[in-house]
Protein backbone atom coordinates (compact mmCIF):
# COMPACT_ATOMS: atom_id res chain seq x y z
CA UNK A 1 0.00 0.00 0.00
CA UNK A 2 1.79 3.40 -1.08
CA UNK A 3 1.97 6.34 1.58
CA UNK A 4 -0.78 8.21 -0.72
CA UNK A 5 -3.45 5.35 0.07
CA UNK A 6 -2.67 5.13 3.07
CA UNK A 7 -3.58 8.63 3.75
CA UNK A 8 -6.78 8.29 1.41
CA UNK A 9 -7.43 5.18 3.92
CA UNK A 10 -6.83 7.39 6.84
CA UNK A 11 -9.43 10.10 5.82
CA UNK A 12 -12.15 8.25 4.44
CA UNK A 13 -11.68 6.43 7.86
CA UNK A 14 -12.03 9.99 9.89
CA UNK A 15 -15.21 10.63 8.04
CA UNK A 16 -16.30 8.11 8.73
CA UNK A 17 -16.19 8.27 12.25
CA UNK A 18 -17.42 12.04 12.33
CA UNK A 19 -20.41 10.91 10.87
CA UNK A 20 -21.22 7.74 13.18
CA UNK A 21 -20.26 9.95 16.25
CA UNK A 22 -23.07 12.53 14.98
CA UNK A 23 -25.41 9.03 14.70
CA UNK A 24 -24.68 7.88 18.20
CA UNK A 25 -24.61 11.32 19.80
CA UNK A 26 -28.06 11.66 18.65
CA UNK A 27 -29.50 8.50 19.74
CA UNK A 28 -27.94 9.03 23.05
CA UNK A 29 -29.23 12.46 23.36
CA UNK A 30 -33.19 11.61 22.14
CA UNK A 31 -33.45 7.78 22.66
CA UNK A 32 -36.89 7.24 21.72
CA UNK A 33 -37.67 10.34 19.79
CA UNK A 34 -34.94 9.77 17.60
CA UNK A 35 -36.02 10.14 13.72
CA UNK A 36 -35.00 10.49 10.44
CA UNK A 37 -36.43 14.61 10.72
CA UNK A 38 -33.62 14.99 14.02
CA UNK A 39 -30.82 13.83 11.98
CA UNK A 40 -31.41 15.67 8.63
CA UNK A 41 -31.81 19.02 10.77
CA UNK A 42 -28.47 18.32 12.03
CA UNK A 43 -26.63 16.45 9.13
CA UNK A 44 -26.06 19.53 6.97
CA UNK A 45 -24.43 21.87 10.07
CA UNK A 46 -22.47 19.42 11.18
CA UNK A 47 -21.12 19.00 7.45
CA UNK A 48 -19.80 22.28 7.68
CA UNK A 49 -18.42 21.58 10.86
CA UNK A 50 -16.76 18.71 9.73
CA UNK A 51 -14.88 20.31 7.08
CA UNK A 52 -13.51 22.62 9.29
CA UNK A 53 -12.73 19.79 11.50
CA UNK A 54 -10.78 18.21 8.74
CA UNK A 55 -8.99 21.48 7.99
CA UNK A 56 -7.98 21.45 11.65
CA UNK A 57 -6.60 17.91 11.48
CA UNK A 58 -4.95 18.22 8.73
CA UNK A 59 -2.55 21.95 10.10
CA UNK A 60 -2.34 19.38 13.05
CA UNK A 61 -0.31 16.70 11.25
CA UNK A 62 -2.86 14.21 11.72
CA UNK A 63 -2.44 13.00 8.04
CA UNK A 64 1.74 13.02 8.66
CA UNK A 65 2.29 8.95 8.99
CA UNK A 66 5.33 9.76 10.24
CA UNK A 67 3.18 11.28 13.48
CA UNK A 68 0.03 9.11 13.04
CA UNK A 69 0.96 6.29 15.91
CA UNK A 70 -0.18 6.25 19.13
CA UNK A 71 2.55 8.30 21.09
CA UNK A 72 2.83 10.84 23.29
CA UNK A 73 3.08 13.43 20.42
CA UNK A 74 0.71 12.17 18.78
CA UNK A 75 -2.16 12.17 21.56
CA UNK A 76 -0.92 15.86 22.30
CA UNK A 77 -1.63 17.14 18.39
CA UNK A 78 -5.07 15.19 18.72
CA UNK A 79 -6.12 16.39 21.76
CA UNK A 80 -5.29 20.01 20.78
CA UNK A 81 -6.95 19.64 17.97
CA UNK A 82 -10.36 18.43 19.22
CA UNK A 83 -10.26 20.98 21.43
CA UNK A 84 -9.48 23.93 19.05
CA UNK A 85 -12.07 22.20 17.26
CA UNK A 86 -15.06 22.24 19.72
CA UNK A 87 -14.15 25.72 20.28
CA UNK A 88 -14.55 26.66 16.37
CA UNK A 89 -17.87 24.53 16.41
CA UNK A 90 -18.85 26.32 19.21
CA UNK A 91 -18.37 29.69 17.67
CA UNK A 92 -20.11 28.58 14.54
CA UNK A 93 -23.34 27.56 15.92
CA UNK A 94 -23.62 30.44 17.82
CA UNK A 95 -22.66 33.27 15.41
CA UNK A 96 -25.00 31.44 13.11
CA UNK A 97 -27.82 31.41 14.65
CA UNK A 98 -30.17 30.73 11.18
CA UNK A 99 -28.94 27.53 11.42
CA UNK A 100 -32.38 26.33 13.76
CA UNK A 101 -30.45 24.06 16.14
CA UNK A 102 -29.17 24.77 19.85
CA UNK A 103 -26.58 22.55 20.37
CA UNK A 104 -24.88 22.62 23.20
CA UNK A 105 -25.84 19.89 25.11
CA UNK A 106 -25.31 18.12 21.88
CA UNK A 107 -22.21 18.99 21.07
CA UNK A 108 -20.73 18.40 24.62
CA UNK A 109 -21.73 15.03 23.92
CA UNK A 110 -20.63 14.38 20.29
CA UNK A 111 -17.09 15.89 21.31
CA UNK A 112 -16.74 13.06 23.91
CA UNK A 113 -18.22 10.17 21.94
CA UNK A 114 -16.07 11.17 18.47
CA UNK A 115 -12.62 11.64 20.85
CA UNK A 116 -13.90 8.04 21.85
CA UNK A 117 -14.57 6.69 18.37
CA UNK A 118 -10.78 8.30 16.91
CA UNK A 119 -8.82 7.29 19.49
CA UNK A 120 -9.95 3.32 18.68
CA UNK A 121 -10.34 3.91 15.01
CA UNK A 122 -6.48 5.15 14.70
CA UNK A 123 -5.27 2.24 18.01
CA UNK A 124 -7.09 0.04 15.11
CA UNK A 125 -5.36 1.57 12.00
CA UNK A 126 -1.98 1.60 13.14
CA UNK A 127 -2.20 -1.81 14.58
CA UNK A 128 -3.52 -2.62 11.23
CA UNK A 129 -0.52 -1.09 9.21
CA UNK A 130 1.89 -2.85 11.75
CA UNK A 131 0.33 -6.64 11.70
CA UNK A 132 -1.74 -7.30 9.32
CA UNK A 133 -0.97 -5.04 6.14
CA UNK A 134 1.77 -6.93 3.90
CA UNK A 135 4.52 -5.00 3.64
CA UNK A 136 6.76 -3.67 1.11
CA UNK A 137 10.62 -5.97 0.58
CA UNK A 138 13.54 -3.26 0.31
CA UNK A 139 16.76 -4.28 -0.68
CA UNK A 140 19.90 -2.39 -0.11
CA UNK A 141 22.93 -1.57 -2.43
CA UNK A 142 25.68 -0.15 -0.31
CA UNK A 143 26.43 1.35 2.93
CA UNK A 144 26.61 4.51 4.48
CA UNK A 145 25.36 6.66 7.68
CA UNK A 146 22.30 7.42 5.44
CA UNK A 147 21.39 4.14 5.26
CA UNK A 148 21.66 3.73 8.56
CA UNK A 149 19.43 6.69 9.16
CA UNK A 150 17.05 5.17 7.48
CA UNK A 151 16.81 1.46 9.27
CA UNK A 152 16.52 3.40 12.16
CA UNK A 153 13.01 5.34 10.48
CA UNK A 154 12.05 1.90 9.30
CA UNK A 155 12.29 0.22 13.61
CA UNK A 156 10.85 3.57 14.90
CA UNK A 157 8.05 3.71 12.51
CA UNK A 158 6.95 0.05 11.24
CA UNK A 159 3.27 1.77 10.26
CA UNK A 160 5.19 2.98 7.09
CA UNK A 161 5.55 -0.61 6.16
CA UNK A 162 8.87 -1.47 4.62
CA UNK A 163 10.67 -4.42 5.42
CA UNK A 164 14.28 -4.77 5.06
CA UNK A 165 15.38 -7.66 3.00
CA UNK A 166 19.23 -7.46 3.04
CA UNK A 167 22.36 -4.84 2.50
CA UNK A 168 24.48 -5.48 -0.08
CA UNK A 169 27.95 -3.73 0.36
CA UNK A 170 31.32 -4.18 -1.34
CA UNK A 171 33.08 -3.83 2.04
CA UNK A 172 33.42 -6.34 4.95
CA UNK A 173 32.18 -4.93 8.05
CA UNK A 174 32.85 -6.49 11.51
CA UNK A 175 30.74 -4.18 13.12
CA UNK A 176 27.06 -5.15 10.99
CA UNK A 177 27.89 -8.89 10.78
CA UNK A 178 24.26 -9.00 8.43
CA UNK A 179 25.59 -6.93 5.78
CA UNK A 180 26.21 -9.72 2.81
CA UNK A 181 28.70 -9.50 -0.11
CA UNK A 182 27.60 -7.33 -3.24
CA UNK A 183 28.46 -10.30 -5.25
CA UNK A 184 25.40 -11.87 -3.85
CA UNK A 185 23.10 -9.26 -5.27
CA UNK A 186 21.71 -11.39 -8.11
CA UNK A 187 20.56 -14.30 -5.90
CA UNK A 188 19.03 -12.14 -2.97
CA UNK A 189 17.31 -10.83 -5.93
CA UNK A 190 16.17 -13.77 -7.56
CA UNK A 191 15.42 -15.31 -4.16
CA UNK A 192 12.74 -12.97 -2.10
CA UNK A 193 9.66 -11.08 -3.26
CA UNK A 194 11.13 -7.49 -3.50
CA UNK A 195 9.70 -4.22 -4.41
CA UNK A 196 12.14 -2.12 -4.81
CA UNK A 197 15.88 -2.26 -4.60
CA UNK A 198 17.67 1.15 -2.96
CA UNK A 199 20.92 2.17 -4.69
CA UNK A 200 23.32 3.88 -2.50
CA UNK A 201 26.10 2.78 -4.48
CA UNK A 202 26.33 4.60 -7.74
CA UNK A 203 25.63 2.16 -10.79
CA UNK A 204 27.30 4.66 -12.57
CA UNK A 205 30.96 4.16 -11.03
CA UNK A 206 30.73 -0.15 -11.46
CA UNK A 207 29.81 -2.16 -14.23
CA UNK A 208 29.30 -5.25 -12.81
CA UNK A 209 26.72 -3.34 -10.51
CA UNK A 210 24.77 -2.35 -13.65
CA UNK A 211 25.34 -6.07 -15.55
CA UNK A 212 23.90 -7.61 -12.11
CA UNK A 213 20.95 -4.98 -11.90
CA UNK A 214 19.98 -5.42 -15.58
CA UNK A 215 20.41 -9.27 -15.42
CA UNK A 216 17.69 -8.85 -12.79
CA UNK A 217 15.17 -6.43 -14.68
CA UNK A 218 12.53 -9.32 -15.01
CA UNK A 219 11.75 -9.26 -11.36
CA UNK A 220 10.00 -6.36 -12.18
CA UNK A 221 11.78 -4.27 -9.59
CA UNK A 222 11.77 -0.68 -8.92
CA UNK A 223 15.29 0.83 -8.79
CA UNK A 224 15.37 4.05 -6.64
CA UNK A 225 18.05 5.99 -5.86
CA UNK A 226 19.20 6.41 -2.13
CA UNK A 227 18.93 10.32 -2.16
CA UNK A 228 15.19 10.07 -3.72
CA UNK A 229 13.85 7.01 -1.01
CA UNK A 230 15.30 9.39 1.65
CA UNK A 231 13.75 12.47 0.37
CA UNK A 232 10.26 10.40 0.25
CA UNK A 233 10.24 9.39 3.92
CA UNK A 234 11.31 12.58 5.77
CA UNK A 235 10.75 15.33 3.71
CA UNK A 236 14.73 16.18 3.17
CA UNK A 237 17.25 16.43 0.95
CA UNK A 238 20.60 14.65 1.82
CA UNK A 239 23.31 16.87 0.87
CA UNK A 240 25.96 14.25 1.51
CA UNK A 241 24.82 12.52 -1.38
CA UNK A 242 23.97 14.86 -3.80
CA UNK A 243 26.02 16.26 -6.54
CA UNK A 244 25.47 18.84 -9.22
CA UNK A 245 23.81 16.39 -12.07
CA UNK A 246 21.24 15.83 -8.98
CA UNK A 247 20.20 19.39 -9.55
CA UNK A 248 20.45 18.92 -13.43
CA UNK A 249 18.12 15.94 -13.07
CA UNK A 250 15.41 16.91 -10.30
CA UNK A 251 14.64 20.60 -10.60
CA UNK A 252 13.02 20.63 -14.11
CA UNK A 253 12.70 24.46 -13.54
CA UNK A 254 11.52 25.26 -16.97
CA UNK A 255 8.57 23.38 -16.05
CA UNK A 256 7.55 25.47 -12.78
CA UNK A 257 6.93 28.40 -14.83
CA UNK A 258 3.54 28.34 -15.00
CA UNK A 259 3.35 27.55 -11.59
CA UNK A 260 5.68 30.35 -10.20
CA UNK A 261 3.53 33.51 -12.50
CA UNK A 262 0.37 31.85 -10.77
CA UNK A 263 2.10 32.27 -7.82
CA UNK A 264 2.98 35.42 -8.10
CA UNK A 265 -0.92 36.21 -8.47
CA UNK A 266 -1.75 34.57 -5.59
CA UNK A 267 0.55 36.09 -3.15
CA UNK A 268 -0.36 39.67 -4.26
CA UNK A 269 -3.72 39.33 -3.94
CA UNK A 270 -3.63 37.19 -0.45
CA UNK A 271 -1.13 39.91 0.90
CA UNK A 272 -3.48 42.69 -0.12
CA UNK A 273 -6.16 41.32 1.74
CA UNK A 274 -4.11 40.41 4.65
CA UNK A 275 -2.73 44.37 4.72
CA UNK A 276 -6.63 45.39 4.32
CA UNK A 277 -7.92 44.00 7.36
CA UNK A 278 -5.06 44.50 9.80
CA UNK A 279 -4.00 48.10 9.08
CA UNK A 280 -6.07 49.20 11.71
CA UNK A 281 -4.16 46.67 14.04
CA UNK A 282 -0.82 48.29 13.39
CA UNK A 283 -1.52 51.74 14.37
CA UNK A 284 -2.23 50.27 17.87
CA UNK A 285 0.93 48.15 17.36
CA UNK A 286 3.15 50.73 16.93
CA UNK A 287 1.72 53.03 19.69
CA UNK A 288 2.71 50.32 22.21
CA UNK A 289 6.05 49.94 21.00
CA UNK A 290 6.88 53.63 20.63
CA UNK A 291 5.32 53.68 24.45
CA UNK A 292 7.58 50.90 25.95
CA UNK A 293 10.74 51.95 24.02
CA UNK A 294 12.63 54.64 22.04
CA UNK A 295 13.03 54.04 19.02
CA UNK A 296 11.23 53.27 15.29
CA UNK A 297 8.39 51.20 14.96
CA UNK A 298 9.44 49.02 12.26
CA UNK A 299 12.81 47.23 12.53
CA UNK A 300 14.55 47.13 8.46
CA UNK A 301 17.14 45.14 7.37
CA UNK A 302 19.20 43.77 4.37
CA UNK A 303 18.39 40.36 2.94
CA UNK A 304 19.64 37.78 -0.02
CA UNK A 305 16.51 37.34 -2.13
CA UNK A 306 15.86 35.63 -5.31
CA UNK A 307 18.97 35.06 -6.75
CA UNK A 308 21.22 37.13 -4.09
CA UNK A 309 19.42 40.33 -4.79
CA UNK A 310 19.33 42.86 -1.53
CA UNK A 311 15.96 43.44 -0.43
CA UNK A 312 14.99 46.27 2.51
CA UNK A 313 13.10 43.09 4.66
CA UNK A 314 10.22 44.78 7.25
CA UNK A 315 9.71 43.73 10.84
CA UNK A 316 7.51 45.39 13.94
CA UNK A 317 10.45 46.31 16.18
CA UNK A 318 10.83 43.76 19.11
CA UNK A 319 13.92 44.86 20.70
CA UNK A 320 15.21 48.04 22.43
CA UNK A 321 17.68 50.52 20.46
CA UNK A 322 19.95 51.05 23.19
CA UNK A 323 23.22 48.87 23.13
CA UNK A 324 21.71 47.08 20.81
CA UNK A 325 24.64 45.64 18.45
CA UNK A 326 21.87 43.92 15.77
CA UNK A 327 23.96 40.22 16.55
CA UNK A 328 21.43 37.42 15.98
CA UNK A 329 19.20 36.65 18.84
CA UNK A 330 20.06 34.53 21.26
CA UNK A 331 18.00 32.59 23.90
CA UNK A 332 16.43 34.62 26.63
CA UNK A 333 18.25 38.01 24.24
CA UNK A 334 17.50 40.92 27.37
CA UNK A 335 17.37 42.88 24.23
CA UNK A 336 13.95 41.94 23.45
CA UNK A 337 11.24 44.03 25.22
CA UNK A 338 8.38 42.52 26.96
CA UNK A 339 5.26 43.56 24.22
CA UNK A 340 8.34 42.39 21.88
CA UNK A 341 8.48 39.17 23.00
CA UNK A 342 4.41 38.79 22.86
CA UNK A 343 4.94 39.51 18.69
CA UNK A 344 7.82 36.92 18.60
CA UNK A 345 5.84 34.50 19.85
CA UNK A 346 2.28 34.89 17.64
CA UNK A 347 5.23 36.19 14.59
CA UNK A 348 2.98 39.18 14.25
CA UNK A 349 6.39 41.15 14.10
CA UNK A 350 6.26 39.68 10.90
CA UNK A 351 3.17 40.70 9.48
CA UNK A 352 4.99 43.91 7.78
CA UNK A 353 6.24 41.67 5.21
CA UNK A 354 3.17 41.93 3.50
CA UNK A 355 5.08 45.07 2.09
CA UNK A 356 7.47 42.92 1.09
CA UNK A 357 4.95 40.48 -0.90
CA UNK A 358 3.12 43.25 -2.51
CA UNK A 359 6.38 44.91 -3.97
CA UNK A 360 7.17 41.31 -5.33
CA UNK A 361 10.51 40.71 -2.91
CA UNK A 362 9.64 37.75 -0.99
CA UNK A 363 6.43 35.15 -1.33
CA UNK A 364 4.78 33.54 1.28
CA UNK A 365 6.11 30.28 0.78
CA UNK A 366 9.53 29.98 0.23
CA UNK A 367 13.40 29.98 2.14
CA UNK A 368 13.64 32.13 5.17
CA UNK A 369 15.74 35.27 3.59
CA UNK A 370 19.39 35.20 5.35
CA UNK A 371 21.62 38.31 6.15
CA UNK A 372 23.46 39.17 3.23
CA UNK A 373 26.80 38.31 4.93
CA UNK A 374 25.45 35.03 7.00
CA UNK A 375 24.30 33.84 3.45
CA UNK A 376 27.99 35.01 1.80
CA UNK A 377 30.17 32.82 5.13
CA UNK A 378 27.67 29.79 4.74
CA UNK A 379 27.83 29.59 1.24
CA UNK A 380 31.35 28.90 1.65
CA UNK A 381 31.01 26.14 4.27
CA UNK A 382 27.87 24.29 2.99
CA UNK A 383 28.18 23.07 -0.92
CA UNK A 384 25.00 23.83 -2.88
CA UNK A 385 23.82 26.80 -0.38
CA UNK A 386 23.41 29.45 -2.80
CA UNK A 387 20.89 27.13 -4.89
CA UNK A 388 18.28 28.03 -2.54
CA UNK A 389 17.94 31.62 -3.84
CA UNK A 390 16.69 29.96 -6.81
CA UNK A 391 13.52 30.91 -5.79
CA UNK A 392 11.96 34.03 -3.81
CA UNK A 393 12.01 33.86 -0.48
CA UNK A 394 9.07 33.01 1.95
CA UNK A 395 7.22 34.43 5.46
CA UNK A 396 7.49 30.76 6.07
CA UNK A 397 8.56 27.44 4.39
CA UNK A 398 9.21 23.84 4.51
CA UNK A 399 11.78 24.11 7.41
CA UNK A 400 9.40 26.40 9.43
CA UNK A 401 6.82 23.48 9.73
CA UNK A 402 9.57 21.02 10.68
CA UNK A 403 8.88 21.51 14.71
CA UNK A 404 12.41 22.26 14.96
CA UNK A 405 14.39 25.52 15.56
CA UNK A 406 16.98 26.17 13.40
CA UNK A 407 20.14 28.57 14.60
CA UNK A 408 22.34 30.45 12.26
CA UNK A 409 25.16 27.88 12.84
CA UNK A 410 26.47 25.78 9.91
CA UNK A 411 24.81 22.77 10.90
CA UNK A 412 21.58 23.79 11.81
CA UNK A 413 22.03 26.08 8.50
CA UNK A 414 22.89 22.43 6.87
CA UNK A 415 20.02 21.06 8.54
CA UNK A 416 17.26 23.99 6.71
CA UNK A 417 18.91 23.45 3.52
CA UNK A 418 17.48 19.94 3.24
CA UNK A 419 13.95 21.12 3.65
CA UNK A 420 14.54 24.15 1.37
CA UNK A 421 16.26 22.23 -1.45
CA UNK A 422 13.27 19.36 -1.17
CA UNK A 423 10.79 22.94 -1.67
CA UNK A 424 12.37 23.69 -4.20
CA UNK A 425 11.95 20.48 -6.03
CA UNK A 426 8.72 19.65 -5.01
CA UNK A 427 7.10 23.65 -5.04
CA UNK A 428 2.90 23.53 -5.88
CA UNK A 429 0.22 24.75 -5.36
CA UNK A 430 -1.06 21.86 -3.03
CA UNK A 431 2.72 22.01 -1.06
CA UNK A 432 2.43 25.96 -0.70
CA UNK A 433 -0.77 25.31 0.55
CA UNK A 434 -0.38 22.50 2.99
CA UNK A 435 2.93 24.73 4.10
CA UNK A 436 0.81 27.84 4.94
CA UNK A 437 -2.08 25.85 6.91
CA UNK A 438 0.29 24.00 9.18
CA UNK A 439 2.43 27.24 9.53
CA UNK A 440 -0.68 28.57 12.10
CA UNK A 441 -0.65 24.95 13.62
CA UNK A 442 3.17 25.83 14.47
CA UNK A 443 2.02 29.45 15.24
CA UNK A 444 -0.39 28.10 17.34
CA UNK A 445 1.56 25.53 19.13
CA UNK A 446 4.54 28.44 19.58
CA UNK A 447 7.17 25.36 17.86
CA UNK A 448 9.70 25.84 15.22
CA UNK A 449 10.01 29.11 13.01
Amino acid sequence: MSNNLKKIVLLGGDIVALYFSLYLTLAIRYWDEYAGLIWSSHFWPFTLIFILWLIIFYISNLYNLNLAVNNLKFYQSSGRALAVAGLVSLAFFYLMPQVGIAPKRNLFIYILVFAVIFYLWRQFYNWSLKSYLPKRNIGVVGYNSLVAEIINEFKQKPHLGYNLSFIVDDKTRDDAPEIRPITELEKLINRGKLDTVILSSDPHQSENLRAVLFNCLRCKINYISLPNFYEAITGKVPLDNINQMWFLENLNENNKIWFDRLKIIYDFILALVIFIITLPFWLIIAVIIKLESRGPVFFVMDRAGQNNQIFKLIKFRTMKEEGNDHAPTRANDSRVTKFGNLLRKTRIDELPQVINILKGEMSFVGPRPERPELAGNLEKLIPFYNQRTLVKPGLTGSDQISGQYHSPSREDSLKKLQYDLFYIKNRSIYLDLSIFLKTIATVMARQGM
